[in-house]
């Protein structure tokens, strides 16, 4: 898993530039239509901003939570820029008691876009906490790398065992209804953090 020194150096490394972009996930984008039906989202491992800028561009109330200050920083610039408001926290969803009781059953909408530092052990605090962030009747959107993703190398993890598989997602997600998993593969180019041929996996699941 990796450490906030280790995220604060990769982004501090980035300079000016911004190491992901700053034009939204198209897996992400791609939703906007239905994305507009809800009042309320939250994005979690957010990173500079580019995902949870754009939400707030479409309308919604938007929260983005990250481990990273120097990324927050930035986010914080791009919002300034676009002239937009997004609420930026930051605190590490990985954290024992996160999130606080405040935030359950808050959000329309709980996104994680490539949020795949978490292992095994990881994972299932990782989805809890944000089935506990969605509100009844909202929806969680995943999007992540599929283990052939090693052998094009052209970003997420090194370890096999963090990459999302059909099975996994079904089983992660069996108490809830499923509306899309769709496996596929797409050259993206998003910063230099994410670019080439990657094989990829979405999901839309709707809370009960």
């Amino acid at each position: 898993m990796s450490t906030k020194p280790g995220w604060d150096a990769r982004y501090t490394d980035a300079g000016e530039h911004y190491l992901f972009g700053t034009e939204p996930n198209h897996f992400l984008s791609g939703h906007s239509e239905l994305l507009r039906s809800g009042k309320t989202a939250l994005l979690v491992a957010d990173g500079e901003g580019r995902n949870s800028v754009w939400l707030a561009e479409q309308g919604l109330d938007v929260t983005a939570l990250e481990l990273s200050t120097v990324a927050v920083d930035k986010a914080r610039r791009l919002a300034a820029q676009r002239k937009v408001h997004v609420d930026f926290m930051v605190a590490d969803m990985l954290a024992p008691g996160w999130p606080p009781p405040q935030l359950h059953n808050s959000f329309d909408w709980v996104i994680g876009i490539f949020i795949q530092f978490a292992g095994p052990a990881q994972r299932p605090g990782q989805f809890a906490a944000m089935k506990q962030l969605t509100r009844p009747g909202g929806r969680i959107v995943l999007l992540g790398y599929t283990p052939k993703q090693l052998e094009y190398g052209t970003g997420g993890p090194s370890q096999l065992e963090n990459l999302y598989t059909r099975e996994m997602l079904i089983d992660a997600f069996a108490d809830w209804e499923i509306e899309e998993l769709i496996e596929y593969e797409d050259d993206i180019a998003e910063g230099s953090g994410h670019k080439g041929r990657s094989a990829l996996l979405g999901l839309r699941s709707r809370k009960p």
